[in-house]
């Protein structure tokens, strides 16, 4: 009798987990250029995306940002770009996009053998190793003075503030902000920002 009661009392236990348990959800598809998925307290791909063409379109609408003399695009090396959040951003979401949008626009070009951190591509480098090697044909080995010199520098910066409004919810912003500045002389010649925001609720955390 101990038993069988034992067996029916198991019976219901899994009977009751499995009418409460939530279906799976079925995996789905999402067309980044169409996301319409909910909007947490945090940021995503769709903010970075945002912030990068804002800022870019504010550079680009400025004018300070004119061809080099011979009227080739300006040679851009990125510099440093700081994360000011309680969130784990990974910068290269919004450096990318920028890199992008920048490229696109014809006015300027990125050096990949040029940066604060060190070259984004060592391989630029490396392979100016080979002059020293007799394998190669040396008429196909990058000669002396072929790279071009960086004459402006990006730095950008996220910071985040978080307020208490009214009802106890909470607002964050999130500032998106970019500085140009030309290598040569040191001077700034283009800052910008962009603000992203949020009001939810204040029990929600925002990392």
């Amino acid at each position: 009798m101990i038993h069988s009661a034992k067996a029916i009392l198991a019976l219901a236990i899994a009977a009751s987990l499995s009418a409460c348990a939530t279906p799976e959800m079925a995996t789905q598809r999402i067309d980044p250029r169409n996301d319409r998925s909910p909007v947490g307290m945090s940021l995503d791909n769709r903010d970075f995306e945002q912030a990068a063409q804002a800022l870019v379109r504010s550079m680009l609408e400025s004018d300070r940002l004119q061809p080099r003399p011979d009227g080739q695009p300006r040679v851009m090396a990125i510099s440093l770009f700081t994360n000011d959040t309680t969130l784990r951003i990974n910068m290269n979401e919004l450096l990318q996009t920028v890199r992008r949008e920048l490229s696109n626009s014809g006015r300027v070009v990125v050096t990949t053998a040029v940066g604060l951190e060190g070259p984004s591509d060592p391989l630029a480098m490396q392979a100016r190793q080979l002059r020293q090697s007799g394998e190669f044909n040396q008429r196909t080995v990058a000669g002396r003075g072929q790279m071009l010199a960086p004459d402006i520098s990006l730095t950008g910066r996220i910071i985040q503030r978080t307020a208490r409004v009214d009802g106890g919810a909470q607002r964050v912003d999130y500032n998106f902000q970019l500085t140009l500045t030309n290598i040569r002389t040191g001077i700034a010649l283009w800052e910008g920002q962009e603000v992203i925001s949020r009001v939810g609720s204040g029990r929600t955390v925002s990392w």
